[in-house]
């Protein structure tokens, strides 16, 4: 392994500006994942990963596992704790970061599996959301997910770490928009999920495939233009006294109903 020890190392600030920077990922079609599950489930998904990085403390903690990364990586690194904790984007570090390169991720929905039950989400803003509504999705067995492209970026660490990995193995598709996707996919049927008491309730809803149920921003929802053009308005039937759920609670509650 390359022993770095500088702080103005050119790797470590490269890494801690693609930590920071959504443009800086798109441009080097690079993100990093930290940590060693998803470290490990980058290997495990046959992620290309770029560089690894790991402290002192943890290639002793952990020399198994990280020898195995780093058989695959072009290059492998150890720097000291104190330099480690420049780059984390955790409290507690676990002392291993991957630089990867972007995701092969289809462009075209018909490189997604034909027919089944989908997630579309459109300008969710908080990455927190969106990597547990992705984490969710793939463990419930959602067959793919389609992202406006106004969403936040799903290679941001924060998505990575909420998504525990699922964003390695969840086909996602972003589109320009939902509104446009629909238009363009006539063979779906699309259910805006909406907060209205005149919508179906999703207990009574049966989802016919190939289907496609979309999930709004948090603080505004669906917009009324991608609504208008949906086949189906649907609600999770609420008898508190909230007015409505965190966005990823709901899309937890919707997915269920979506594949059960």
């Amino acid at each position: 392994m390359i022993r770095i020890t500088s702080k103005d190392n050119t790797l470590i600030k490269h890494i801690a500006k693609l930590n920071k920077s959504a443009r800086y990922r798109r441009e080097c079609f690079e993100f990093t994942a930290e940590g060693l599950r998803l470290c490990l489930d980058a290997l495990n998904s046959d992620a290309d990963i770029e560089s690894l990085i790991v402290s002192e403390k943890s290639y002793g903690k952990h020399t198994d596992d990280i020898n195995k990364i780093a058989e695959v990586c072009e290059k492998s690194y150890i720097v000291p704790d104190s330099l480690f904790s420049r780059i984390s984007q955790t409290k507690t570090p676990q002392g291993i970061l991957c630089v990867i390169k972007t995701l092969d991720k289809p462009t075209l929905f018909d490189k997604m599996l034909i027919g089944g039950k989908y997630v579309a989400l459109e300008n969710i803003q908080d990455p927190s959301n969106l990597g547990t509504v992705l984490r969710t999705a793939e463990a419930v067995g959602v067959d793919g997910v389609i992202l406006s492209d106004d969403c936040c970026d799903i290679y941001s660490p924060k998505v990575i770490r909420g998504s525990m990995g699922a964003v390695f193995r969840l086909p996602i598709l972003t589109s320009e928009s939902i509104e446009s996707f629909i238009s363009e996919h006539k063979e779906l049927s699309f259910y805006a999920s909406v907060v209205d008491k005149g919508a179906e309730k999703i207990t009574d809803v049966e989802f016919e495939e190939p289907c496609a149920v979309i999930i709004g921003n948090e603080g505004n929802g669906i917009k009324q233009s991608t609504i208008s053009v949906c086949d189906k308005k649907i609600t999770i039937p609420m008898n508190g006294r909230a007015e409505s759920l965190n966005a990823s609670a709901a899309a937890a509650i919707i997915i269920w109903e979506l594949i059960k």
